[in-house]
């Protein structure tokens, strides 16, 4: 007869072999990744939102890392879609770090709402901030 410690896998009284280290060792192996320290995260995403008012403008943090501008766009003028924002709308800040925003409306524009939250203290997930920029003139889609 074989004992257990010699041999990994052994009859039971029904006859059918198990395995008798494996589990051990799975065991064993959870037992120390759990002990193992985790890596703490030590930066975010921020992200800045620049919503569709048609207005023109743009969005800063400080410390700096955003500086996203939003062309102005009638949609009444064309059947273009509206541009893409353009610069830093997104940038990595240490855990922690309050960051404050401005938004500078461009000529023909202005701020209708945000940036908002102002300031905003970035954590461990989804961080972001938005404004929305309408024209001087004509319609914003704010109503």
């Amino acid at each position: 007869m074989v004992r257990s410690e010699e041999h990994p896998m052994r009859k039971n009284r029904t006859g059918v072999w198990r395995a008798t280290g494996v589990v051990t060792a799975l065991a064993t192996a959870a037992a120390i990744a759990s002990v193992a320290p985790a890596q703490a995260q030590t930066t975010a995403q921020l992200s800045a939102y620049v919503s569709d008012g048609w207005g023109g403008g743009t969005i800063t943090s400080q410390p700096a890392g955003i500086n996203c501008h939003q062309e102005a766009w009638d949609p009444y003028a064309s059947n273009d879609p509206q541009p893409n924002p353009t610069g830093t709308c997104t940038a990595s800040f240490e855990i922690g770090t309050t960051v404050t925003f401005t938004a500078t409306p461009d000529t023909g524009s202005y701020v209708n709402d945000g940036p908002t939250p102002n300031p905003v203290t970035v954590h461990t997930g989804y961080n972001y901030t938005w404004v929305m920029f309408c024209p001087t003139e004509g319609l914003c889609s704010a109503g």
